[in-house]
């Protein structure tokens, strides 16, 4: 089993003058320690779980690049991107940069968006649930296409482009994984079993039933349940000084037993990377002999 840090909150001791060489401290600390994922969230205002609106929050894919510079082997994502704040071959291309950059590190985390407060604030549009939802699909398949030797045109309801082209191409193959994020069971589980390579769910009380949808997805798709990287969301709190180790161990063994691929969560206490070194040392070992 694997584990990935997601770094949700940049509202740090010293402020913005120097949240630059910390971001770039942790991100080192954790790529060492043997985080697969180093992830963070694609969102312009802070969100209520995490803090007050006000607080600092970086643009996702510049911090990404960022990231991508202070780490060799830890894979970049965000946990999640929604469809609705960038055009589809902007995204395309911020992410076959990444993985150009990064050595083929970059992985597509993707939604269908969910924050109207800042979409209206920073004036986004922000269409119904269902047209977010057929922007999700249809911009699943234009990346798609973008990442293969097919550069012509794709035209569908909500997307006109009359050329594909995407030089240079990414260094993942076949492609740069694309990850759905939610727990949706009609429409975002499907996609996951029709054009995801990883699903990214809440670890909460239906997790297990989620699975199972999943699974029956993919027997429809006619897709091997077995290719697909589970993920879940979970909160990687050890406590201040380790004290809650025992506990994320024994969630970490029980989320194992339910087919779970890997755990991406937030660490509290981060900047400290004391707690990222107790991770390494002790944590992801554990997880990795599940």
């Amino acid at each position: 089993m694997k584990l990935g840090l997601q770094i949700p909150d940049f509202t740090w001791q010293g402020g913005p003058a120097t949240l630059g060489g910390d971001l770039a401290r942790v991100a080192r600390a954790a790529d060492d320690a043997g985080f697969e994922y180093l992830a963070v969230m694609d969102h312009f205002f802070q969100i209520g779980q995490v803090g007050q609106v006000e607080n600092d929050m970086l643009e996702a894919y510049t911090t990404l690049g960022y990231l991508a510079a202070h780490t060799d082997r830890a894979k970049l994502l965000t946990v999640i991107t929604g469809v609705i704040y960038r055009q589809p071959g902007v995204l395309a291309k911020a992410i076959t940069t990444l993985d150009v950059l990064s050595g083929g590190r970059a992985v597509l985390g993707i939604g269908a968006g969910w924050n109207e407060e800042e979409s209206r604030g920073l004036g986004f549009p922000f269409p119904p649930t269902a047209e977010r939802f057929e922007m999700l699909e249809e911009t699943l398949q234009y990346v798609l296409r973008m990442w293969s030797d097919d550069d012509g045109p794709f035209d569908s309801d909500h997307i006109h482009a009359e050329r594909l082209m995407n030089v240079p191409q990414a260094l993942s193959t076949p492609h740069p994984p694309i990850m759905v994020g939610g727990s949706g069971e009609k429409k975002t589980l499907r996609f996951v079993a029709k054009y995801g390579d990883a699903c990214n769910i809440f670890n909460g009380p239906e997790l297990e039933h989620k699975l199972d949808v999943l699974r029956g997805h993919c027997e429809a798709e006619g897709r091997d349940y077995g290719e697909i990287t589970k993920t879940v969301y979970h909160p990687l709190d050890i406590g201040a000084n380790g004290e809650k180790t025992e506990e994320l161990k024994t969630e970490l063994r029980r989320l194992n037993g339910l087919g779970v691929d890997a755990a991406i969560g937030a660490l509290p206490g981060i900047p400290n990377t004391d707690l990222i070194e107790i991770f390494g040392k002790d944590i992801i070992p554990f997880a990795e002999s599940l």
